[in-house]
């Protein structure tokens, strides 16, 4: 007899257990819809996407309007490396053509108008200007990828509207010091 009701506890408590066990995992799996799940901002998705294609990670922060400027910035100094390059090429050659003494080349425009000092001073000028304006580019590319991540990590960031900043003249009695005097009262409230 003892031995039935052991078995019966046994069972029983198994059947309780069992049926615990699987409600608690029906309410653990049960998805939501789309709607309600958040959607994570992902910064390293976002230097990816802008290293790739520049302003790819400012649209994906939905700064749009950031493209433009991006790309204006490549236009600029993509015409600067163009004029630079053709100009150190111009007065590279007419150094070649100067030093070889012909006055009647390709390059004779430039050749007897200038010496051969001024145009290797020229070269020269050209040649420091263009790689200017390529280090300029990098650090363009390189302001571009980290704009793109500085965003992404600050998408989900609330500025409060009770974020406000105030500046007050102020006056200081004599209890303080020995003198009375004037000041500015600076209040931040956030």
């Amino acid at each position: 007899m003892k031995r039935y009701f052991f078995l019966f506890i046994t069972l029983l408590l198994t059947g309780l257990t069992w049926s615990t066990a699987r409600a608690q995992s029906e309410t653990t799996w049960t998805e939501l819809p789309d709607s309600l799940l958040e959607k994570k901002h992902s910064p390293t998705k976002a230097t990816i996407m802008s290293a790739c294609l520049p302003g790819l990670g400012q649209i994906y922060n939905k700064k749009i309007w950031k493209v433009p400027i991006i790309y204006a910035g490549f236009g600029v100094l993509g015409y600067f490396i163009y004029f630079n390059t053709d100009e150190y090429i111009n007065y590279k050659c007419a150094y070649i053509e100067s030093s070889y003494g012909n006055m009647n080349g390709s390059y004779a425009y430039l050749v007897q108008r200038y010496s051969k000092e001024e145009l290797l001073s020229a070269r020269e000028y050209y040649r420091r200007n263009l790689e200017i304006s390529c280090l300029i580019t990098a650090v363009w590319y390189a302001l571009n990828i980290l704009d793109a991540t500085v965003d992404a990590h600050l998408f989900t960031y609330n500025i409060s509207d009770k974020l406000s900043f105030r500046m007050e003249p102020s006056w200081m009695p004599a209890g303080i010091t020995r003198d009375p005097g004037a000041g500015l009262r600076l209040t931040f409230n956030f």
